[in-house]
């Protein structure tokens, strides 16, 4: 990457750290602590948990598109204004109703999509993939952040001051785009990262990407529902005090990434992906249908959270490097606006329908439930074909007239690896799926119409 491309992504990277971090932060603390709102009750503190995922599931598409319209960064700049006045609504609040109408002004700045987005304004094909798992990296350390920050701010300032932390992260995020991003010259059409309404119906039809959507929404459906409960086990049935969660997630989070990598590897490295995730589904199964019988021990249940946290860490990770795999060339971009909408309903479900169980059924109600839901998900993980092993591949082509792409898309088809390709003419791109054990990028210098970056 050059230094324009550096400073882009590990700006963005930290606004989607900043917001993310703002949204989990009260996840392992919320039902300690919010049981002192007025009207509060287990149904409406769920409801509360998860409202954010509904506004977030509606919008995320609208902002990406709407964004091609009016800007990125005036986007970005709306998306983050709702989501400081949404986290200080419910920071200045003692009505459970406030903070549920805070929580779903918080949802609706959906702004991943138009961050991926100028994302992809902002750097050169050949380096998008980095960029992407850069970002990746990042949420996924902001969650494991987020679960030490919340006790600890919880204990020293309650749960306003976690929403009032929030805020003022919204408003850090806010200058790192107003003074570290810069602005793109134009839009680019990027299928790696923009949804296309004409990819929306070959997405929805696709049987293995919509297997791997179910999974995003179960995944994180029982990750909001865990939070229902387990704060309350640790705190009365394991007597931890509240202040002291963050050195119990801490040592989990810790330990469980580690634990998993190996199995990423063998996922990866020796074509297992599909015995691999199976193995993740029925560990995360097991770990959360135990948590019914768990005893009245500290250890036990920092192993079974352990468990919980290495399988779902290991799914977290895989299941967008699948989708990316399993989404047609040209489609990526949609197939992974479909997967975060399924994300975000996930979490809604998980905190409303977990919520209302808690208020009727009790723990073991919530927990059945989420056991249920993963059940179901490793039949249809068991259903499955094995993933492919196939990758996005872009190719910068030579603005030629029409007719003559046919030609372009007939010779790269007959390269050895070359499952599939999408030319956008308008973007003079190539978009292939090819299997890099069979693909060599350097027979693409036999043809004159690719255009390299020397030519550029």
């Amino acid at each position: 990457m050059n230094a324009l491309e550096k400073r882009s992504v590990a700006a963005l990277a930290s606004v989607y750290a900043m917001r993310m971090l703002g949204l989990f932060m009260v996840m392992p603390v919320f039902m300690l602590l919010g049981g002192e709102l007025d009207g509060a009750t287990p149904a409406l503190l769920g409801l509360a948990i998860g409202a954010y995922g509904l506004s977030q599931a509606l919008l995320q598409i609208p902002f990406g598109m709407l964004s091609d319209r009016v800007g990125r960064k005036r986007m970005i700049y709306i998306g983050l204004v709702l989501f400081a006045s949404g986290s200080f609504l419910a920071g200045a609040t003692d009505s459970i109703y406030v903070v549920i109408a805070g929580r779903i002004l918080q949802g609706a700045g959906a702004i991943a999509s138009v961050l991926m987005a100028l994302l992809s304004d902002l750097t050169r094909e050949e380096e998008r993939t980095k960029a992407m798992a850069t970002v990746g990296v990042t949420i996924g350390l902001s969650f494991s952040v987020s679960l030490v920050l919340g006790p600890l701010v919880g204990a020293w300032w309650g749960l306003s001051g976690i929403f009032y932390a929030t805020s003022a992260l919204a408003g850090v995020a806010l200058f790192i785009v107003y003074r570290m991003v810069p602005t793109p010259h134009q839009h680019k059409v990027s299928a790696d990262t923009q949804p296309a309404r004409q990819m929306l119906g070959r997405v929805l039809s696709d049987g293995r990407l919509l297997r791997l959507d179910f999974g995003i929404f179960a995944l994180h459906l029982v990750l909001t529902a865990l939070f229902l409960v387990f704060p309350s086990l640790l705190q009365d049935q394991f007597g931890l005090p509240g202040d002291a969660h963050w050195w119990f997630y801490l040592s989990v989070m810790v330990t469980s990434f580690f634990a998993m990598v190996p199995f990423i590897i063998l996922g990866e490295k020796k074509r297992k992906m599909k015995p691999v995730l199976c193995a993740a589904i029925a560990l995360l199964t097991i770990a959360t249908a135990s948590f019914t019988a768990v005893p009245a021990s500290l250890v036990a249940a920092w192993f079974l959270l352990f468990l919980f946290f290495m399988a779902f860490n290991l799914l977290e990770a895989s299941l967008p490097s699948l989708i990316s795999k399993e989404a047609p060339a040209a489609g990526k971009g949609t197939a992974l606006g479909v997967y975060s909408t399924s994300q975000f309903m996930g979490a809604f479900l998980g905190g409303a329908v977990g919520g209302f169980l808690l208020q009727e059924a009790g723990i073991a109600g919530v927990l059945w439930f989420m056991a249920g839901i993963l059940g179901l998900w490793l039949l249809v993980a068991l259903t499955m074909p094995s993933p492919g092993y196939t990758t996005s591949f872009v190719v910068q082509l030579q603005q030629v007239l029409g007719e003559q792409y046919d030609d372009m898309d007939s010779d790269l088809r007959r390269l050895p690896g070359v499952q599939d390709v999408v030319i956008v003419e308008e973007a003079a791109t190539a978009y292939l799926k090819v299997d890099r054990q069979h693909f060599d990028e350097a027979s693409l210098a036999d043809f004159s119409f690719v255009r390299h970056p020397s030519n550029s």
